[in-house]
């Protein structure tokens, strides 16, 4: 049998096998985890922009880590690909997954030039913890098919 249950605005399924539960701090974690997807979103934008529109600025950080600066329009392609899947709410699934694929890829970079512990390296991972974090609190679906237990 399988019935629908508002928890406060936020609509949940369940159909016996995973029960809906109502959580006091529900509404607070959707909030928590829309802020951290936020911060994911507008950080990558901006960085997908600046790429895309090949800011001179970007030119020695992007040759030393072995990139051809004119490679940089399309890293800044993929890189809005990527956001923009994941603020889309029916795609952002997918658009977690690809942004750890390109957030790893970044990791590994810098893991490669030696830079092991460096600020870029550090805030790469950060976003993904962030990425999959805002993920996990925003969407019922997932806390579902990933519970966490104490």
């Amino acid at each position: 049998m399988t019935f629908w249950l508002d928890l406060g605005g936020v609509t949940a399924l369940s159909d016996g096998r995973f029960p809906a539960r109502q959580s006091a701090s529900l509404p607070t974690a959707i909030w928590i985890g829309r802020v951290l997807s936020g911060i994911v979103v507008v950080l990558l934008f901006a960085d997908a922009v600046a790429q895309l529109v090949s800011l001179p600025m970007l030119r020695a950080d992007v040759e030393a880590i072995g990139f051809p600066f004119a490679l940089s329009p399309v890293v800044g392609a993929i890189t809005m690909t990527c956001v923009v899947l994941y603020a889309n709410s029916r795609t952002a699934l997918l658009g977690a997954i690809m942004l750890t694929g390109f957030l790893g890829g970044a990791i590994c970079l810098h893991l490669r030039l030696g830079e092991i512990g460096s600020p870029p390296q550090i805030i790469s991972m950060m976003l993904g913890v962030m990425t999959w974090g805002g993920l996990y609190l925003r969407e019922p679906r997932l806390r579902t098919l990933l519970p966490l237990r104490a």
